[in-house]
């Protein structure tokens, strides 16, 4: 007898995943999917109001995932006394794996798992995939719906002749000499992995989605025990207007975080906001987005404050020392200079122009999305 696939969304409070559960309710009903969200216990209030907001829209229960559940400290706090007091960084991220990712692979354990990520069509990077062979990754919003290690997989040299066999099968003739032409070619370095895929995702989405699927059902991956799986079919590309749109029209809401303010320096006026959801106290945020901490969360800027210790401080800086008017002043000063700059050369793409200023970074997938 086949095991159950169970189908799971994570809910960061960030816009991306909000949207993702909006989509998926409107454009999968049918699928069963869990929805859950991990708690740091240093979010801010926006994002649990998100959480609710969601949870009345779905008409599910988004499973609250807390680590050391049993200890009398917030998650944060009971791991940060547990490293000594050593800060999460960049290069020791701890503070995703402990209170993100195993809270998440406790919570599945060894069941075959599909799970929902929201990456936009417009951004160019890789969600989280687990290295648990049990969790799948898929992402809906993106022309290619597959995650990384499934193309290395589907595309080795190897398996030339076993997925062009697949491709001949979807019976197209008009344009399976365009698709054998790249088929044939090998990988190498100066015919990359990723320049193979999107060719052939050029070509036509459907066609190889569907062969993908008829790969994976030759492999132990979760998908292969599903006999039909939608998303084959989906040629859907979200972006981030498309994020925006999805939260207002549901009703959902925006969190406030992400909201322009308006700010003046030296006569000139600039607007700052929160460019992801996750601790109010991240050490991905840019400076400007400290500063907006600081100004709009006093509170919350002086409980990051205190986490500082001699040798241990969440940037290049140290908060008190990017707290000082002049400072505050100068970072200002800079993001302007920033923006204008970015709305010099792109002034012709209003959409592109809009992504830049409100750009995400390099900041932790398993956070935000």
């Amino acid at each position: 007898m086949a095991r159950k696939v169970r189908h799971v969304m994570g809910i960061s409070g960030g816009k991306d995943s909000a949207a993702l559960a909006i989509y998926m309710k409107n454009k999968y009903p049918d699928l069963d999917i869990e929805y859950y969200t991990t708690d740091t216990g240093k979010e801010l209030e926006e994002t649990y109001q998100l959480i609710d907001n969601l949870e009345n829209y779905l008409g599910k229960k988004i499973h609250r995932l807390v680590a050391a559940e049993d200890s009398h400290q917030n998650p944060f706090d009971h791991y940060y006394e547990i490293f000594g007091g050593f800060l999460p960084s960049s290069t020791a991220r701890w503070c995703t794996k402990k209170l993100k990712l195993d809270p998440f692979e406790d919570y599945v354990g060894d069941d075959l798992v599909i799970s929902y990520v929201g990456i936009r069509g417009d951004e160019d990077r890789e969600g989280y995939v687990s290295k648990k062979s049990n969790i799948q990754s898929i992402f809906p919003f993106r022309q290619n719906i597959w995650s990384v290690d499934v193309m290395k997989m589907a595309f080795d040299n190897a398996n030339i002749e076993l997925i062009t066999r697949l491709y001949s099968e979807q019976q197209q003739e008009a344009i399976f000499e365009r698709i054998n032409e790249v088929l044939q070619r090998p990988i190498s370095k100066s015919f990359l992995l990723e320049q193979k895929v999107q060719l052939l995702l050029d070509i036509d989405v459907v066609i190889f989605n569907h062969v993908i699927f008829q790969f994976l059902k030759m492999t132990d991956r979760p998908i292969a025990t599903e006999t039909y799986f939608p998303l084959v079919d989906n040629t859907d590309i979200l972006i981030k207007a498309d994020i925006f749109n999805l939260l207002r029209e549901s009703g959902v809401g925006v969190p406030a975080y992400y909201e322009p303010i308006e700010f003046e320096v030296d006569g000139k006026k600039g607007t700052y906001a929160r460019s992801r959801s996750g601790c109010f106290f991240c050490f991905f945020q840019q400076k400007i987005e400290w500063v907006w901490l600081l100004e709009q969360h006093p509170d919350r800027f002086a409980k990051a404050i205190e986490y500082e210790k001699e040798g241990y401080s969440w940037m290049d800086e140290r908060l008190e020392d990017l707290a000082r008017p002049e400072r505050v002043a100068q970072i200002k000063r800079d993001y302007i200079k920033r923006q204008e700059r970015t709305k010099k050369s792109v002034a012709a793409n209003s959409q592109l122009l809009l992504d830049i200023l409100t750009d995400e970074g390099d900041g932790c997938i398993a956070c935000f999305v």
